[in-house]
């Protein structure tokens, strides 16, 4: 008899979840992607969103996986300090963060933004899950010395949990128009899919780690 089909379900703050690939031989892990618009799928359909796309890129790894989006559109690392225990179900075994753009564009001290997303790791090591840490890249443009503080939060998180770095989720894609929407700021389908490629081999080893 055929493996049943994971059905869709569907809550307020989980506007996606990816169902897994016929690979049931090996467990089924469950990636949860903690972010903002991109990772909610700003502007695209569901099918060509960063998490369905990064389901479909740690598949192609040979990782038996489900993704599901906790992304909120507008989110700053404040907000998903606030939600990372009700948005992060007990069953997830690597929580991708994927915040800190909103806080960027807001101008907000990095201080505060490092103190929200070491917040949010404690959370989620507290409760043995684990974590991919995705950076945020500022561009000099908004200031030398402001850029310099906020890029150096994700690495000094990353060196002081001992949890993997994905540097810039962004990498490949900003800055290109023909690969984001007309704001320039969020990625379109081709986009995400290149997110999606570049940063699963990172989200893949962490799963792996997961056994």
């Amino acid at each position: 008899m055929a493996a049943p089909r994971p059905t869709r379900r569907s809550f307020a703050f989980l506007p996606l979840i990816v169902a897994a690939g016929p690979a049931f031989a090996a467990r089924i892990k469950v990636v949860t992607v903690l972010g903002d618009s991109i990772t909610a799928g700003y502007g695209l359909p569901v099918a060509a969103a960063l998490p369905a796309q990064l389901h479909l890129a740690l598949t192609k790894l040979g990782a038996a996986n489900l993704v599901r989006a906790a992304g909120v559109s507008g989110d700053t690392t404040a907000g998903g300090l606030a939600r990372v225990d009700f948005s992060v179900k007990k069953d997830t075994d690597v929580v991708v963060i994927a915040l800190g753009a909103n806080d960027l564009l807001q101008g907000q001290d990095p201080k505060r933004t490092r103190a929200n997303l070491d917040g949010i790791i404690r959370k989620l090591k507290a409760r043995k899950i684990g974590v991919v840490l995705a950076g945020i890249a500022a561009p000099v443009e908004i200031g030398g010395g402001y850029a310099r503080d906020f890029n150096a939060v994700f690495p000094a998180l990353a060196r002081a949990h001992g949890v993997p770095l994905y540097p810039n989720l962004l990498d490949g894609v900003a800055r290109t128009p023909t690969l984001n929407q007309p704001d320039g700021i969020h990625p379109n389908a081709r986009g995400a899919q290149i997110i999606a490629a570049r940063l699963a081999p990172t989200v893949a080893k962490a799963l792996a780690a997961r056994a």
